[in-house]
């Protein structure tokens, strides 16, 4: 024999009973089946409701009481042939008036009990099971309805009754020694007290119901049908790449019931469990599906997963009550004295730590409770509170549990810290941990807020062999931002394939518009929506990202705006990495950079800035592994601004200087306001971060500025620099001819030595490192206790969309290997 329960949604209309109807005629073929039903999908709810409703004095009670007659109408017409119709209409009309007049004397007497409650409730299994029996019958199969009010006995607790299993197990071997039949119909959830008034089962009740038969009469398996093609390594509605669990024990099964998993809930394990009968978890609308096995004998379980974790559940409304004292420390009881205060409000605890120390204790309980438990507690403790020996109950609310089941990770080193290191990198604090000595389970509490990221995390952490998740918001889209875009289309299927990275571009924004998609912006057309998106506002986009709190999630800097710039504090701060193209962060006082990566520290995110020097050469990033791995930088010589160098290297007397500076600017070497390049400031930025990156603490003024402009044309619009550049010519002819004369060329030089910095033009001799400088390449030398005489050189090209584009992708690559 086997018992299959169908639960509300699989029962919810006429077309879903006929699939049921389906599967246990395919099933009866080959064994007797017993078939435990839940009431129609929604049917329980408008009952609670219409009950509730009367006692508030609400006549909306009738109107859902004739939703309820109505729906049920629907479904004995649309699956018995009209002449079968009118016993069972007369039944359904039979049991709606009598639900009116419960509900009609609530209503006159303005109150509803728990009793009440469950003689409503009854209803919905009792008029479904009837239902489905004798559709079942008009399909030839030999059918029974058995009311399981008369083999389910229980306490008299409604709408939570406990059963006394020992007369339920006698009274149910007993209907089916003494009945026999293909397809046995009985309602779950319901029950009755030794008086013989209906209680029901609490939730979960149908599923209990089915456990309780399947041990009862010692069944070859239990299968709980459901929606779901099985139990899920995570909730799905959380994690989109959630995978079902195709085998898990008994054990297993409970703590991801316990800790949230809906699928099924931990009263259905303990019956099948004791006598080792396998539990089926399977698809009333993909029945071809395996589904999840539950136990059974070992032969059906493989012994080798793929995974040491089993599956990842959560559980909400959840509140912290903390007591704490130094009275508490080395005297026996408090705890005790804790949890009989709580016992008897009936507020079950969820969650238990206690510091070694003894000086506190915090658990975790329904948040719905935490009033009535403040109350009691502070009551229970009140000499203490008033001696100063213990504190008042310490409370934090809008917390969830998020659990991690697995058998396997039973005496296996380094599961905890995988764990806690995955959310750490992402900014979930962690406010309680636990873990049974069993080691099946380790739970932690968090903020609800963070339930999504952690759950999405932990999968990947744990679950995906597949590919991590990178999220992209990227503010700035000229030149650089595009191409990067391009970069990141061209790359996609490749980190996917390659490094198993899945990156998504969230959330982009220039300075008129922005647009976010949570799961990723086309990068072919991403133009043409970012056109349709709303207004760009600086802080409405980064409150947004802060907002979606979505994991791996990285800012991606492409402008030269210091408001842009102000914004990389708030979002350190929530863990989110930082990758920065403007330089003004870095270049910013030394107090606010070292913020800026104190924070990444902190926060455990990242803040990198290697295009800020050098475009896409390796000049931050060689600098700082030449630090860490113990070497001490002397002094640096550079080149470090490619619009200067093309621009030296192509003023040859045949042109005016403005001509090739305009060249320089079509081409797109140069910052938005050239100024910036030719006064010397961008290149002072520069010098001013690799002095800081090499351990010196300067600021911008402190670097001495050699500059060969004209001050005069530093003044006014970015059209009256290039007139003034234009009548100045003959400054810049007398600079180039001074060059020649002394068969030097002329580049513009950054320098660091003994702490302190420099930048300006210099004539530098054909056998100088810097001579062979063509385009708009960039050169650094660095010289360092291991290369005092001869540098470390690095050399290239140094602007440009394109290099400067795959050097901020570059460093969005080291952030996601983080």
């Amino acid at each position: 024999m086997q018992v299959f329960k169908f639960g509300g949604s699989s029962v919810a209309n006429a077309n879903n009973i006929k699939k049921v109807a389906a599967i246990v005629s395919n099933a009866a073929k080959k064994d007797s089946i017993v078939v435990v039903v839940s009431a129609l999908g929604g049917i329980t709810d408008l009952l609670l409701q219409a009950g509730k409703e009367a006692a508030n004095g609400h006549t909306v009670y009738q109107e859902q009481i004739r939703e309820i007659e109505q729906r049920h109408f629907e479904a004995v017409r649309a699956l018995m042939p009209v002449a079968s119709q009118s016993a069972l209409l007369s039944l359904v009309k039979k049991a709606t008036n009598e639900i009116e007049e419960i509900c009609n004397g609530i209503f006159l007497l303005r109150e509803i009990t728990p009793k009440n409650l469950d003689r409503l409730a009854a209803y919905g299994e009792w008029l479904s099971s009837q239902i489905i029996a004798a559709a079942f019958k008009q399909g030839d199969m030999q059918v029974l309805w058995k009311d399981a009010r008369e083999f389910i006995f229980t306490n008299s607790d409604f709408t939570n009754a406990e059963v006394d299993l020992a007369i339920t197990e006698k009274e149910i071997r007993k209907y089916f020694k003494e009945n026999k039949s293909n397809v046995f119909v009985v309602p779950g959830f319901i029950g009755r007290d030794g008086n013989g008034v209906t209680t029901t089962l609490g939730r979960g009740g149908s599923d209990y119901t089915a456990a309780l038969i399947a041990a009862a009469v010692d069944a070859t398996s239990l299968q709980v049908w459901k929606d779901v093609n099985g139990m899920m390594t995570a909730d799905p509605r959380m994690a989109p790449n959630a995978k079902v669990i195709e085998h898990i024990s008994y054990s297993e099964a409970m703590e991801l019931s316990h800790f949230g998993a809906k699928v099924l809930y931990p009263p259905t394990i303990q019956p099948v469990m004791s006598k080792n009968i396998p539990l089926y978890v399977k698809n009333t609308f993909a029945p071809e599906m395996p589904g999840t096995i539950v136990g059974g004998k070992s032969k059906e379980l493989k012994t080798i997963r793929e995974h040491i974790v089993s599956g990842i559940s959560s559980v909400n409304n959840i509140a912290l009550i903390s007591l704490e004292g130094s009275g508490m420390i080395g005297i026996p009881g408090f705890s005790k004295r804790l949890f009989e205060a709580l016992s008897q409000e009936r507020i079950n605890v969820v969650l238990i730590t206690q510091s070694s120390s003894e000086h506190s204790i915090c658990v975790a309980i329904d948040q719905r409770y935490l009033e009535r438990a403040r109350l009691v507690v502070d009551k229970a403790f009140a000499d203490e509170i008033l001696l100063k020996k213990v504190e008042p109950l310490k409370v934090e609310t809008n917390l969830s549990i998020v659990a991690l089941v697995g058998e396997q990770m039973k005496s296996l080193p380094g599961v905890s810290g995988r764990m806690f290191g995955a959310m750490g990198r992402n900014g979930i604090n962690i406010r309680a941990i636990a873990q049974g000595s069993s080691e099946k389970n380790i739970s932690t509490v968090i903020a609800t807020d963070d339930v999504r990221k952690a759950i999405n995390v932990l999968h990947e952490e744990f679950f995906e062999t597949s590919y991590k998740q990178l999220n992209l918001f990227i503010m700035g889209l000229g030149n650089v931002g595009a191409k990067l875009m391009d970069q990141l289309k061209q790359q996609h299927a490749f980190l996917k394939q390659h490094l198993k990275l899945n990156v998504s571009v969230v959330g982009i924004s220039n300075s008129r518009k922005m647009l976010f998609k949570e799961h990723g912006i086309s990068l072919s057309g991403w133009k043409e929506s970012l056109a349709a998106g709303e207004p760009a506002s600086l802080s409405d986009f980064t409150n947004e990202i802060i907002k979606r709190n979505l994991r791996n999630s990285i800012f991606v800097d492409v402008t030269a705006n210091q408001e842009v710039a102000k914004a990389y504090g708030k979002l350190l701060q929530k863990s989110i990495s930082v990758v920065a193209c403007n330089k003004i962060a870095a270049a910013s006082p030394f107090t606010e950079y070292k913020k800026l990566k104190e924070l990444a520290h902190v926060y455990n995110a990242r803040f990198l800035f290697e295009t800020n020097v050098g475009a896409a050469l390796p000049v931050i990033g060689t600098l700082n592994d030449l630090r860490r791995s113990g070497d001490e930088i002397k002094s640096i010589q550079a080149v470090l601004s490619g619009t200067l160098n093309f621009v030296f290297n192509h003023y040859d007397g045949t042109r005016k200087f403005a001509e090739v500076v305009k060249q320089a600017q079509e081409e797109g070497y140069t910052e938005p306001d050239p100024r910036l390049d030719l006064s010397g400031v961008d290149v002072m930025r520069k010098i001013l971060i690799l002095a800081r990156e090499s351990g010196f603490e300067l600021e911008m003024e402190d670097i001495v500025n050699h500059s060969f402009m004209p001050a005069s044309c530093m003044k006014g619009s970015v059209e009256e620099f290039y007139k003034c550049m234009a009548a100045e010519e003959a400054h810049f002819s007398n600079l180039l001819d001074a060059a020649r004369a002394d068969n030097s060329q002329l580049k513009f030089v950054a320098e660091l030595k003994d702490g302190k910095a420099s930048v300006g033009l210099q004539h530098i001799k054909p056998g100088n490192d810097l001579y062979h400088l063509y385009g708009k390449d960039n050169v650094v030398l660095f010289y360092t206790a291991r290369y005092p005489e001869q540098p470390l050189v690095i050399k290239g090209a140094g602007a440009g969309a394109d290099v400067t584009a795959s050097g901020v992708f570059a460093d969005i690559m080291r952030a996601a290997n983080e």
